[in-house]
């Protein structure tokens, strides 16, 4: 199943919203989102799956799934859940990533939670083995009109609507040459869809250094940031792999993923993969 718009434009909408519409998601739209969620399921290489989730109603009114305020009026969330022993948050926020932006193509809203929500809460609606837990949950809906006070003071905190400019994040040939959109070429599209990407706490953490035919991507860690049991700040490099790869597939940019040894990396820096361009 593909996304019926442009993923560029639709990484462009992706904005993340805290505050729903209780109305319900139209059934057709629903549908949709559980049929996708299911083809990721199926076609997953790792110890992990996506479920869809609705809180059951009871006299009227809506069950709590706890977000600790940090979300109003959200009656359905999509659930993230992952194997213990499984290390590749890199691969999980790439999946996670592509059915938020599949949700986004059908018109609704989403936001990453990855520690502001009631474990407990949830790990009832998902009948969780034994050996898995839930990393990530997003609320998905319908936008409201007037967003709370508390969003736009949260966005305005976080610095949601301040991305990093290019000579901050992207370089040719080594750490101290900033990349110009100019120098990147063709790839200056997937690269900009890399900065508009989502990350956790707005850490925007992904580098990237043009080496000829090499884009090397980095992981730039935030020092005390992140969790013992999931590594958030790869799900982010996840989040850019995708931008980047649906990105340059839409631009039928040829290319391929590949994990070199001994990449010069910066100090500080984790090299996590590289595009080669032109296979």
């Amino acid at each position: 199943m593909k996304l019926q718009k442009s993923a560029i434009e639709t990484i462009k909408m992706r904005t993340s919203c805290r505050t729903f519409d209780s109305n319900a998601i139209e059934d057709d739209k629903v549908e949709k989102l559980k049929d996708y969620i299911e083809e990721i399921n199926n076609k997953t290489e790792i110890s992990a799956r996506f479920i869809f989730v609705k809180k059951n109603n009871s006299n009227g009114a809506p069950e709590k799934l706890g977000t600790y305020g940090v979300i109003s009026g959200a009656n359905s969330f999509i659930v993230g859940i992952i194997n213990k022993n499984e290390k590749n948050s890199l691969r999980f926020g790439y999946l996670f990533e592509k059915i938020i932006l599949f949700a986004t193509d059908l018109g609704l809203q989403t936001c990453w939670l990855g520690g502001t929500f009631k474990k407990n809460d949830f790990e009832q609606y998902a009948s969780l083995n034994e050996n898995e837990f839930i990393p990530i949950v997003s609320p998905v809906g319908i936008k409201k009109e007037k967003p709370r006070f508390l969003e736009s003071a949260m966005r305005t905190l976080i610095g949601a609507n301040n991305k990093k400019s290019w000579n901050k994040l992207f370089f040719n040939g080594n750490n101290s040459n900033p990349l110009s959109e100019n120098e990147a070429g063709l790839y200056a599209v997937p690269i900009e869809m890399v900065r508009l990407g989502p990350s956790a706490s707005n850490k925007q953490p992904w580098r990237i250094i043009k080496d000829k035919k090499l884009l090397n991507f980095y992981l730039c860690r935030s020092k005390g940031y992140g969790s013992e049991n999931y590594d958030m700040q790869k799900n982010d490099m996840g989040i850019a792999m995708c931008h980047f790869e649906l990105a340059a597939k839409e631009l039928g940019l040829k290319g391929k993923w590949e994990n070199f040894k001994n990449i010069d990396t910066p100090n500080d820096w984790e090299y996590i993969t590289t595009w080669v361009i032109g296979f």
